[in-house]
């Protein structure tokens, strides 16, 4: 029994390649003979029949034993000069049931162009709209996508590591101590007040208490003194804290 692959290797030789040179020095006959040419006609008629019965029926018969020896053996049948078998296949079986049904044949066969016009048209525009709407909204996203790259560029460009802040925090603490080096001056004047008064407390005469008919009367020099220490405790709760 030969192999599946020999007998498919032969049976494209012997069935369509032979057969097709044959029907080629037919046609280019200076004189063509119309009946060799009408065995030819009628066995291509033939094969393509078989082909496209066997697309359904090799699955219900290709389990049989010597089934592709059986095909070879028939397509040689069928275009030997012994034999001429294709003019019997083709007169007592083909003939009479293409015939019967041949208007059938033929109005499905319209339908079925027109339908496949139809949907080929239909494939067509539908095509055409969504490939116009999926390249809008790829050019969309990519359009998106660019300008979210220059946002990022331009935030990674602003962005300042820690290193490069720590300037920034000592100009800040500079400021901050020249603004408390700028003080008013007004805590100044009040210190140079206090001194001037306990110079002057220092310099005042003792008043003697039994003389007071003959002088003015003079605050006694320990309400000075609270006076001039309620002031110096004020002027340390107000004055800044010395790093």
């Amino acid at each position: 029994m030969l192999g599946d692959f020999i007998t498919r290797f032969l049976i494209m030789i012997l069935g369509y390649a032979y057969p097709a040179f044959e029907c080629y020095k037919t046609v280019e006959k200076n004189k063509v003979e119309i009946e060799q040419l009408r065995f030819w006609c009628q066995y291509w008629i033939i094969i393509a029949t078989l082909t496209v019965a066997e697309r359904f029926g090799d699955i219900f018969v290709s389990w049989l034993p010597m089934y592709g020896e059986m095909k070879l053996a028939f397509i040689i049948y069928l275009w030997s000069s012994k034999t001429k078998g294709t003019s019997y296949v083709y007169e007592t079986f083909l003939r009479p049931y293409i015939a019967m049904y041949e208007t059938d044949i033929d109005r499905n066969l319209m339908e079925f162009k027109a339908g496949a016009w139809d949907w080929a048209t239909f494939t067509w525009q539908y095509c055409v709209a969504n490939g116009q709407a999926t390249f809008n909204r790829t050019l969309q996203y990519l359009a998106a996508q660019s300008t979210r790259r220059k946002e990022n560029r331009a935030q990674k460009g602003n962005y300042q590591h820690p290193s490069n802040r720590q300037p920034d925090r000592q100009k800040t603490q500079q400021q901050q101590q020249s603004d408390k080096s700028r003080r008013p001056s007004s805590i100044k004047l009040m210190v140079s007040q206090v001194q001037k008064t306990e110079l002057v407390q220092e310099h005042l005469p003792t008043v003697d208490l039994d003389h007071t008919e003959d002088h003015p009367t003079v605050a006694p020099k320990s309400d000075i003194a609270e006076s001039i220490r309620a002031a110096r405790i004020r002027l340390k709760r107000s004055s800044p804290p010395h790093n």
